[in-house]
């Protein structure tokens, strides 16, 4: 692919992409969180414009992932992919030793690939089925 760059960026940056992949049926304030501020925030841009976001919030030795998403339109192609690599060697440079999240059921073939595996029974948010994933840095 040609014309990628990941940036830091700010959450008012990523909020549009965020509400449109994740929740689109809620109101725009149902995915900022709490940490946001404290948070790091990576976006990437393809061709200019940006098209996949993660926010990561370290905790002594964790860090933990939240609100990964890339719009539906370019799904599949490998971004998020690339977004996440960069989000773990990220993690890794700043010496956190465990890199955790919830995700969604449907999306744990994707993060398996990543060396992610469950640590956790399944629980809903709303009415999405949600694992705790975790891999080691």
């Amino acid at each position: 692919m040609d014309s990628i760059e990941i940036q830091k960026v700010s959450t008012d940056d990523l909020m549009e992409i965020r509400h449109l992949v994740l929740w689109p049926d809620k109101p725009r304030e149902f995915v900022k969180v709490p940490e946001d501020e404290s948070g790091i925030h990576f976006g990437l841009y393809f061709e200019g414009a940006l098209v996949s976001v993660i926010s990561l919030f370290g905790d002594a030795q964790c860090i933990r992932f939240r609100k990964f998403a890339t719009l539906p339109a370019l799904q599949g192609k490998g971004l998020g992919s690339r977004l996440l690599q960069h989000a773990i060697m990220y993690a890794q440079t700043q010496g956190y030793t465990r890199m955790w999240c919830d995700a969604r059921t449907e999306a744990l073939g994707f993060y398996e690939r990543f060396g992610f595996k469950k640590f956790s029974d399944p629980f809903f948010k709303e009415h999405i089925e949600y694992y705790k994933i975790e891999r080691m840095l």
